[in-house]
């Protein structure tokens, strides 16, 4: 079943036509940036290691971009910064239009945002560890909104320590520290 389809049974056959008109608009959108990913991408991987393929999918929060080959872990980069960066140039090619609602954008390879997202929920649980034992403050490492939202969410449900960001980007970093 297509976003599409899935959509179209949830409208209520009482709807006005202005609500569907909005929604099939932005269906159009979501598949005019698909398309343009799309292209950007044939020739982005004409430049990488033989054998690489793509998959674009799309869905209400946005698009969802994996690349595909063995040998493609040199696009990570330090921590994800080469793959954050060009994570950032796929969405300003999806979102150049600014007449149309901003798209979200995730570009991912060899699986590397869910083993990261595992590693940061690794990492805070450890540190709201070392804040429990040693009742001092624990700052972490700059990181993105993105990894520091893991972080906070991580912890969020944790009764005796907190979690709250201090600093400037790209230097903004999350302090772990007790509940008072």
């Amino acid at each position: 079943m297509t976003l599409k389809d899935d959509i179209e049974q949830k409208i209520d056959k009482k709807s006005s036509n202005k609500v569907k008109k909005e929604i099939h608009i932005t269906l159009e959108n979501q598949e005019k940036a698909k398309k343009n990913v799309e292209e950007f991408l044939k020739d982005f991987i004409k430049n990488l290691p033989e054998g690489t393929n793509y998959k674009v999918e799309s869905d209400e929060s946005g698009l969802n971009v994996a690349l595909f080959n063995d040998k493609l872990g040199f696009l990570i980069g330090y921590r994800g910064e080469t793959l954050d960066s060009l994570q950032y140039l796929v969405s300003l090619i999806v979102n150049k239009d600014h007449n149309k609602p901003y798209k979200r954008v995730v570009l991912d390879t060899e699986n590397y945002r869910q083993k990261r997202e595992e590693t940061l929920k690794r990492v805070a649980e450890k540190a709201a560890y070392k804040v429990k034992m040693s009742k001092r403050p624990y700052k972490l490492e700059p990181m993105n909104p993105y990894e520091r939202r893991i972080i906070h969410s991580a912890l969020q449900d944790d009764k005796d320590v907190t979690t709250y960001s201090e600093g400037e980007e790209p230097y903004r970093r999350i302090v772990i520290d007790i509940k008072k």
